[in-house]
């Protein structure tokens, strides 16, 4: 079965339970909104921030969310950095990709003057800082963090020419106990830690994600419980059981989901 017909079948606008959710649709976790709010103010003054926690919890969701309420805003340019594995060369290639500035990987030390006098430019002209957001940066090369580290400095530390948020899982912050990295730990102005949600929280954002597809009677009241409580608090985990329950109604051409069809496709059969 495709995509548009299981999406006719429940009478659904896209998939609540698939990564490519729209963006307006994105449910908003607890404390989003004073970490937005903080995260805007970063954004004047620049500086470092990180968002970590385990798999599954929606860190690059939350990061998605921040790059489209930063980008509603007036002269905040945001550019989001697809390859944080990169090589120290590679590293300078998308930075002025990003930022569009002719960079030479030959000449680094031209990518460095050439990048910050185009910031210094845009918080002259805006007053407010670049904002870099970076996903996965645990993977990302120790060099190219304190590239980063060093090339947003000026005034012997005193003012930021960029806000970058890195994002990633727990070893981000371990990595940040290592001498290599200490100093750029250090700097993190803002912090958000996400642990594992409670079955309250995660039925918060089961019944918004099937409101926004405009489909909130798609389960009983029965069914949305025993899937927040087996999710373990994690939404990844949370969408994995959603998606197969939905492709099996819709196989079966169920008009609503329930919890028999739980029990049936996920209960263990006695030996």
């Amino acid at each position: 079965m495709n995509e548009k017909t299981l999406l006719a079948l429940f009478g659904l606008k896209f998939n609540p339970f698939l990564p490519d959710i729209p963006v307006d649709s994105l449910w908003s976790p607890p404390g989003i909104d004073g970490y937005t709010f903080r995260l805007e103010n970063l954004a004047a003054n620049g500086g470092f921030a990180m968002i970590t926690g385990e798999p599954g919890l929606g860190k690059s969701k939350i990061l998605q969310f921040f790059a489209h309420r930063l980008g509603r805003v007036d002269d905040v340019v945001v550019g989001v950095m697809e390859r944080p594995q990169s090589s120290l060369n590679d590293f300078y290639r998308e930075m002025g990709n990003l930022f569009d500035v002719n960079l030479s990987p030959a000449n680094r030390y031209g990518g460095f003057k050439a990048l910050r006098e185009r910031w210094g430019h845009h918080i002259k002209s805006t007053l407010f800082r670049p904002v870099l957001l970076i996903d996965e940066a645990q993977e990302m090369n120790a060099g190219c963090m304190n590239e980063i580290r060093i090339m947003m400095s000026a005034n012997f530390d005193s003012t930021s020419l960029l806000t970058t948020v890195l994002c990633g899982d727990n070893r981000l912050p371990e990595r940040f106990r290592s001498d290599e990295l200490v100093s750029l730990g250090s700097r993190m102005r803002i912090r958000m830690s996400l642990q594992p949600y409670k079955p309250k929280d995660l039925l918060n954002y089961l019944e918004h994600v099937l409101e926004q597809a405009g489909a909130a009677h798609l389960m009983t009241n029965g069914l949305k419980q025993i899937i927040v409580e087996y999710a373990c608090g994690n939404i990844r985990l949370l969408n994995n059981i959603c998606s197969e329950l939905l492709t099996e109604g819709a196989r079966r051409e169920l008009t609503r989901l329930d919890e028999t069809l739980y029990l049936e496709l996920f209960s263990v059969p006695r030996q």
